[in-house]
């Protein structure tokens, strides 16, 4: 009876833990955003950042310039080719810069362009 008692425990605790396992799929990749045309994304250690300079709220952000933390140093459009410093429509070249909101800022033509970091949860 004791026995019984414990298998069913213990099915109960892998049924429980395997539904767990599949409710967290980590942050959002860049095959998650690179189907959509429309897509302005790059990575900057392991996060993907997405342009979102028709956010309003983000518009009315004020910040001020922080350091810079990365830079573009590799574009294409193939997610698996996608690693730290990697965009889609960013020149390589272009400096990114940590700001004092969630904002991250790149430079392009002398305009500054935020993008935000996507994560799950």
């Amino acid at each position: 009876m004791k026995i019984g008692r414990l298998v069913l425990l213990l099915t109960l605790l892998l049924v429980v833990l395997s539904g767990c396992k599949e409710a967290y799929k980590g942050n959002p990749t860049p095959k998650d955003f690179l189907g959509n045309s429309d897509a302005d994304i790059f990575v900057l250690d392991r996060i993907v950042y997405s342009n979102a300079q028709d956010l309003e709220w983000v518009k009315e952000l004020t910040y001020i310039l922080g350091e810079q933390v990365g830079e573009i140093t590799r574009k294409t459009d193939k997610a698996r080719n996608f690693k730290s410093g990697t965009s889609n429509k960013l020149p390589v070249g272009t400096k990114i810069y940590q700001t004092d909101t969630p904002a991250y800022i790149v430079i392009v033509d002398g305009k500054e362009i935020p993008y935000l970091g996507k994560y799950e949860g």
